[in-house]
Protein backbone atom coordinates (compact mmCIF):
# COMPACT_ATOMS: atom_id res chain seq x y z
CA UNK A 1 0.00 0.00 0.00
CA UNK A 2 1.26 3.49 -0.88
CA UNK A 3 1.94 5.57 2.25
CA UNK A 4 -0.78 8.18 2.78
CA UNK A 5 -0.09 11.78 1.85
CA UNK A 6 -2.36 13.05 4.62
CA UNK A 7 -3.04 11.86 8.16
CA UNK A 8 -6.66 13.01 7.95
CA UNK A 9 -8.80 14.28 5.10
CA UNK A 10 -12.19 15.66 6.08
CA UNK A 11 -15.30 16.30 4.00
CA UNK A 12 -17.78 18.73 5.48
CA UNK A 13 -19.72 21.95 5.23
CA UNK A 14 -17.59 25.07 4.89
CA UNK A 15 -19.34 27.61 7.10
CA UNK A 16 -18.69 30.78 9.00
CA UNK A 17 -20.01 30.73 12.55
CA UNK A 18 -21.72 33.90 13.73
CA UNK A 19 -21.91 33.90 17.55
CA UNK A 20 -23.71 36.00 20.12
CA UNK A 21 -24.73 35.63 23.76
CA UNK A 22 -28.47 35.95 24.49
CA UNK A 23 -30.84 34.68 27.17
CA UNK A 24 -33.50 32.04 26.59
CA UNK A 25 -36.13 34.74 26.16
CA UNK A 26 -34.48 35.84 22.93
CA UNK A 27 -34.35 32.25 21.69
CA UNK A 28 -38.06 31.79 22.41
CA UNK A 29 -38.99 35.15 20.86
CA UNK A 30 -37.27 34.09 17.63
CA UNK A 31 -39.30 30.87 17.53
CA UNK A 32 -36.20 28.68 17.88
CA UNK A 33 -35.73 25.35 19.67
CA UNK A 34 -33.27 25.82 22.53
CA UNK A 35 -30.12 23.72 22.36
CA UNK A 36 -30.70 22.20 18.93
CA UNK A 37 -29.17 22.59 15.49
CA UNK A 38 -31.74 23.46 12.83
CA UNK A 39 -31.43 24.29 9.12
CA UNK A 40 -32.91 27.62 8.06
CA UNK A 41 -33.50 29.31 4.72
CA UNK A 42 -31.05 31.98 3.54
CA UNK A 43 -33.60 34.82 3.87
CA UNK A 44 -34.44 33.73 7.42
CA UNK A 45 -30.71 33.65 8.21
CA UNK A 46 -30.37 37.28 7.13
CA UNK A 47 -33.20 38.37 9.42
CA UNK A 48 -31.93 36.35 12.38
CA UNK A 49 -28.40 37.64 11.86
CA UNK A 50 -29.71 41.20 12.04
CA UNK A 51 -31.75 40.47 15.18
CA UNK A 52 -28.69 39.00 16.92
CA UNK A 53 -26.98 42.39 16.86
CA UNK A 54 -23.25 42.57 17.51
CA UNK A 55 -21.68 39.20 16.73
CA UNK A 56 -18.34 37.50 16.28
CA UNK A 57 -17.49 35.87 12.93
CA UNK A 58 -15.40 32.72 13.18
CA UNK A 59 -14.74 30.13 10.50
CA UNK A 60 -16.57 26.96 11.37
CA UNK A 61 -18.49 23.95 10.25
CA UNK A 62 -18.24 20.76 12.29
CA UNK A 63 -15.50 18.93 10.37
CA UNK A 64 -13.67 22.21 9.70
CA UNK A 65 -13.52 22.85 13.46
CA UNK A 66 -12.07 19.38 13.91
CA UNK A 67 -9.44 20.06 11.27
CA UNK A 68 -8.47 23.39 12.82
CA UNK A 69 -7.79 21.60 16.10
CA UNK A 70 -5.90 18.81 14.34
CA UNK A 71 -3.70 21.47 12.73
CA UNK A 72 -2.63 22.50 16.25
CA UNK A 73 -1.51 18.91 16.79
CA UNK A 74 0.87 18.86 13.83
CA UNK A 75 -0.98 16.48 11.50
CA UNK A 76 -0.94 16.53 7.69
CA UNK A 77 -4.42 17.62 6.66
CA UNK A 78 -6.78 18.42 3.81
CA UNK A 79 -10.34 19.68 3.91
CA UNK A 80 -12.89 19.27 1.12
CA UNK A 81 -15.66 21.86 1.37
CA UNK A 82 -17.37 24.41 -0.85
CA UNK A 83 -17.39 28.18 -0.33
CA UNK A 84 -18.78 31.04 -2.35
CA UNK A 85 -16.93 33.79 -4.18
CA UNK A 86 -17.63 36.36 -1.46
CA UNK A 87 -16.11 37.92 1.66
CA UNK A 88 -16.97 34.99 3.92
CA UNK A 89 -15.59 32.53 1.37
CA UNK A 90 -12.27 34.37 1.31
CA UNK A 91 -12.27 34.43 5.09
CA UNK A 92 -12.72 30.66 5.18
CA UNK A 93 -10.04 29.91 2.57
CA UNK A 94 -7.55 32.17 4.34
CA UNK A 95 -8.30 30.38 7.61
CA UNK A 96 -7.52 27.00 6.07
CA UNK A 97 -4.27 28.32 4.61
CA UNK A 98 -3.23 29.80 7.94
CA UNK A 99 -3.61 26.37 9.55
CA UNK A 100 -1.58 24.63 6.85
CA UNK A 101 -4.67 22.71 5.73
CA UNK A 102 -4.92 21.91 2.02
CA UNK A 103 -8.18 23.30 0.63
CA UNK A 104 -8.51 22.18 -3.00
CA UNK A 105 -11.91 23.45 -4.18
CA UNK A 106 -12.28 26.85 -5.92
CA UNK A 107 -15.18 29.13 -4.90
CA UNK A 108 -18.48 29.13 -6.76
CA UNK A 109 -21.09 31.79 -7.48
CA UNK A 110 -23.21 31.04 -4.39
CA UNK A 111 -23.18 32.66 -0.94
CA UNK A 112 -20.91 31.03 1.61
CA UNK A 113 -22.83 29.17 4.29
CA UNK A 114 -23.22 30.51 7.81
CA UNK A 115 -24.18 29.05 11.17
CA UNK A 116 -25.90 31.47 13.55
CA UNK A 117 -25.13 30.39 17.11
CA UNK A 118 -26.94 31.79 20.13
CA UNK A 119 -25.17 30.94 23.37
CA UNK A 120 -27.34 30.85 26.51
CA UNK A 121 -26.05 31.90 29.95
CA UNK A 122 -25.61 28.22 30.95
CA UNK A 123 -23.34 27.57 27.95
CA UNK A 124 -25.81 25.69 25.76
CA UNK A 125 -26.00 26.72 22.14
CA UNK A 126 -28.87 27.04 19.70
CA UNK A 127 -27.54 26.64 16.17
CA UNK A 128 -29.31 27.75 13.00
CA UNK A 129 -27.58 26.94 9.74
CA UNK A 130 -28.01 28.25 6.22
CA UNK A 131 -25.79 25.89 4.24
CA UNK A 132 -25.31 28.15 1.21
CA UNK A 133 -22.54 27.10 -1.17
CA UNK A 134 -21.97 23.85 0.72
CA UNK A 135 -25.23 22.55 -0.73
CA UNK A 136 -23.55 22.54 -4.15
CA UNK A 137 -20.54 20.30 -3.56
CA UNK A 138 -20.69 17.89 -6.52
CA UNK A 139 -18.67 14.70 -6.69
CA UNK A 140 -17.12 15.94 -9.95
CA UNK A 141 -15.86 19.18 -8.35
CA UNK A 142 -12.79 17.62 -6.80
CA UNK A 143 -10.33 14.82 -7.44
CA UNK A 144 -11.69 11.84 -5.55
CA UNK A 145 -8.15 10.48 -5.33
CA UNK A 146 -7.65 12.72 -2.31
CA UNK A 147 -9.72 10.21 -0.34
CA UNK A 148 -7.18 7.51 -1.24
CA UNK A 149 -4.37 9.71 0.07
CA UNK A 150 -5.73 9.88 3.62
CA UNK A 151 -4.79 7.52 6.42
CA UNK A 152 -8.23 8.42 7.84
CA UNK A 153 -11.12 9.93 5.88
CA UNK A 154 -13.45 11.84 8.21
CA UNK A 155 -16.97 12.64 6.99
CA UNK A 156 -19.67 14.61 8.75
CA UNK A 157 -23.29 13.48 8.62
CA UNK A 158 -24.44 16.95 7.62
CA UNK A 159 -23.27 16.14 4.08
CA UNK A 160 -26.38 14.00 3.65
CA UNK A 161 -28.68 17.03 3.69
CA UNK A 162 -28.69 17.50 -0.11
CA UNK A 163 -28.08 15.24 -3.08
CA UNK A 164 -24.77 16.53 -4.46
CA UNK A 165 -22.77 16.61 -1.20
CA UNK A 166 -24.23 13.22 -0.25
CA UNK A 167 -23.04 11.70 -3.53
CA UNK A 168 -19.61 13.32 -3.14
CA UNK A 169 -19.20 12.02 0.40
CA UNK A 170 -20.38 8.54 -0.49
CA UNK A 171 -17.97 8.38 -3.45
CA UNK A 172 -15.09 9.50 -1.24
CA UNK A 173 -15.92 6.85 1.36
CA UNK A 174 -16.01 4.12 -1.25
CA UNK A 175 -12.70 5.31 -2.74
CA UNK A 176 -11.03 5.36 0.66
CA UNK A 177 -12.26 1.87 1.48
CA UNK A 178 -11.15 0.55 -1.92
CA UNK A 179 -7.61 1.77 -1.15
CA UNK A 180 -7.49 0.23 2.31
CA UNK A 181 -7.88 3.52 4.20
CA UNK A 182 -9.87 3.93 7.41
CA UNK A 183 -13.16 5.81 7.24
CA UNK A 184 -14.59 7.78 10.15
CA UNK A 185 -18.14 9.08 10.25
CA UNK A 186 -19.76 11.48 12.70
CA UNK A 187 -23.54 11.50 13.12
CA UNK A 188 -23.37 15.30 13.61
CA UNK A 189 -26.67 15.91 15.46
CA UNK A 190 -29.87 14.24 16.59
CA UNK A 191 -31.77 16.20 13.97
CA UNK A 192 -29.39 14.94 11.30
CA UNK A 193 -29.95 11.34 12.39
CA UNK A 194 -33.72 11.83 12.39
CA UNK A 195 -33.64 13.12 8.82
CA UNK A 196 -31.23 10.52 7.40
CA UNK A 197 -31.63 7.54 9.69
CA UNK A 198 -32.05 4.88 7.03
CA UNK A 199 -29.12 6.15 4.95
CA UNK A 200 -26.83 6.14 7.98
CA UNK A 201 -27.83 2.62 8.99
CA UNK A 202 -27.24 1.49 5.40
CA UNK A 203 -23.71 2.93 5.54
CA UNK A 204 -22.96 0.92 8.67
CA UNK A 205 -24.56 -2.25 7.39
CA UNK A 206 -22.59 -1.98 4.13
CA UNK A 207 -19.36 -2.00 6.15
CA UNK A 208 -18.31 1.43 4.88
CA UNK A 209 -17.64 2.98 8.30
CA UNK A 210 -14.62 1.93 10.36
CA UNK A 211 -14.95 4.54 13.12
CA UNK A 212 -18.33 5.90 14.24
CA UNK A 213 -18.57 9.04 16.39
CA UNK A 214 -21.84 9.59 18.27
CA UNK A 215 -23.11 11.32 21.37
CA UNK A 216 -25.68 9.76 23.65
CA UNK A 217 -28.71 11.37 21.98
CA UNK A 218 -27.53 10.62 18.45
CA UNK A 219 -26.86 7.01 19.37
CA UNK A 220 -30.37 6.64 20.76
CA UNK A 221 -31.86 8.07 17.56
CA UNK A 222 -29.75 5.83 15.32
CA UNK A 223 -30.26 2.60 17.25
CA UNK A 224 -33.87 3.18 18.23
CA UNK A 225 -32.94 2.28 21.81
CA UNK A 226 -33.40 4.76 24.64
CA UNK A 227 -31.09 2.80 26.95
CA UNK A 228 -27.49 3.87 26.38
CA UNK A 229 -25.99 0.41 26.85
CA UNK A 230 -28.48 -1.12 24.45
CA UNK A 231 -27.56 1.53 21.88
CA UNK A 232 -23.87 0.83 22.39
CA UNK A 233 -24.40 -2.89 21.83
CA UNK A 234 -26.40 -2.21 18.66
CA UNK A 235 -23.79 0.12 17.14
CA UNK A 236 -20.70 -1.81 18.28
CA UNK A 237 -21.98 -4.83 16.40
CA UNK A 238 -21.95 -2.80 13.17
CA UNK A 239 -18.63 -0.92 13.22
CA UNK A 240 -15.05 -1.92 14.06
CA UNK A 241 -14.70 1.06 16.41
CA UNK A 242 -17.49 2.92 18.18
CA UNK A 243 -16.75 6.19 19.98
CA UNK A 244 -19.63 7.51 22.10
CA UNK A 245 -19.69 10.60 24.32
CA UNK A 246 -21.90 11.34 27.33
CA UNK A 247 -21.09 14.95 28.18
CA UNK A 248 -20.03 15.25 31.83
CA UNK A 249 -20.07 11.45 32.13
CA UNK A 250 -17.14 11.12 29.75
CA UNK A 251 -16.76 8.88 26.73
CA UNK A 252 -16.45 5.23 25.79
CA UNK A 253 -14.77 3.33 23.00
CA UNK A 254 -15.63 -0.19 21.87
CA UNK A 255 -13.27 -1.98 19.51
CA UNK A 256 -13.28 -5.69 18.76
CA UNK A 257 -15.34 -6.43 21.85
CA UNK A 258 -12.95 -4.46 24.08
CA UNK A 259 -14.44 -1.50 25.90
CA UNK A 260 -12.60 1.39 27.49
CA UNK A 261 -13.75 4.62 29.08
CA UNK A 262 -12.39 8.11 29.63
CA UNK A 263 -13.72 10.63 32.14
CA UNK A 264 -14.57 14.20 31.29
CA UNK A 265 -11.58 16.57 31.59
CA UNK A 266 -12.91 19.90 32.87
CA UNK A 267 -10.92 23.13 32.71
CA UNK A 268 -13.15 25.11 35.04
CA UNK A 269 -16.70 26.33 34.53
CA UNK A 270 -18.54 25.59 31.30
CA UNK A 271 -18.73 28.75 29.21
CA UNK A 272 -19.96 27.48 25.84
CA UNK A 273 -20.46 23.92 24.59
CA UNK A 274 -20.05 24.96 20.94
CA UNK A 275 -17.46 22.74 19.31
CA UNK A 276 -17.20 20.20 22.13
CA UNK A 277 -17.90 17.25 19.85
CA UNK A 278 -15.68 18.64 17.11
CA UNK A 279 -12.69 19.05 19.44
CA UNK A 280 -13.33 15.66 20.99
CA UNK A 281 -13.16 14.08 17.53
CA UNK A 282 -9.91 15.95 16.85
CA UNK A 283 -8.25 14.56 19.93
CA UNK A 284 -9.36 11.00 19.19
CA UNK A 285 -8.41 11.19 15.50
CA UNK A 286 -4.99 12.59 16.40
CA UNK A 287 -4.40 9.76 18.85
CA UNK A 288 -5.44 7.14 16.31
CA UNK A 289 -3.37 8.73 13.53
CA UNK A 290 -0.36 8.78 15.85
CA UNK A 291 -0.80 5.10 16.64
CA UNK A 292 -1.72 5.59 20.29
CA UNK A 293 -3.78 3.10 22.26
CA UNK A 294 -7.54 3.66 22.28
CA UNK A 295 -7.71 4.64 25.98
CA UNK A 296 -5.10 7.35 25.35
CA UNK A 297 -6.89 8.57 22.21
CA UNK A 298 -10.14 8.82 24.19
CA UNK A 299 -8.44 10.90 26.86
CA UNK A 300 -6.96 13.14 24.20
CA UNK A 301 -10.48 13.76 22.92
CA UNK A 302 -11.81 14.48 26.39
CA UNK A 303 -8.98 16.92 27.10
CA UNK A 304 -9.55 18.83 23.87
CA UNK A 305 -13.31 18.96 24.47
CA UNK A 306 -12.83 20.04 28.08
CA UNK A 307 -10.64 22.89 26.99
CA UNK A 308 -13.00 24.25 24.33
CA UNK A 309 -16.09 24.34 26.56
CA UNK A 310 -14.20 26.63 28.95
CA UNK A 311 -14.03 29.16 26.10
CA UNK A 312 -16.47 30.95 23.82
CA UNK A 313 -16.76 29.50 20.33
CA UNK A 314 -15.46 26.37 18.60
CA UNK A 315 -11.86 27.48 18.05
CA UNK A 316 -8.90 27.77 20.42
CA UNK A 317 -7.22 31.13 20.99
CA UNK A 318 -4.49 32.03 18.55
CA UNK A 319 -1.15 30.66 19.66
CA UNK A 320 -2.48 28.21 22.25
CA UNK A 321 -0.47 24.99 22.19
CA UNK A 322 -3.06 22.22 22.24
CA UNK A 323 -0.42 19.52 21.81
CA UNK A 324 1.44 20.62 24.95
CA UNK A 325 -1.82 20.95 26.86
CA UNK A 326 -2.81 17.40 26.00
CA UNK A 327 0.59 15.95 26.84
CA UNK A 328 0.61 17.72 30.21
CA UNK A 329 -2.80 16.30 31.07
CA UNK A 330 -1.85 12.81 29.91
CA UNK A 331 0.96 12.76 32.45
CA UNK A 332 -1.66 13.00 35.21
CA UNK A 333 -3.13 9.54 35.95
Amino acid sequence: MIPPRYDVVAIGNALVDVLCHKDDGFVAAQGLMRGLMQPIAPDRAVLLHAAMGQCEEVCGGSAANTMAALARLGLRLAFVGQVGADRLGRLFADDMAAGGIAFPLPPIDRPTGRCLIIVSPDGHRTMNTAIGASEYLPAAAFDGAIAAEAAILYVEGYMWRTDEPRAAARAAIETARAHGRRTAFTLSSEYCVQQHHDDFVALLDAGLVDILFANEGELAELSGRADFEAGVAWAAARVPLLIATRGPDGAIGVEGGRRCEAPAEPFGAIVDTTGAGDLFAAGVLAGLAQGRDLPVALRMGSIAAGRIIALTGPRLPEGEDLAALIEDRLRVP
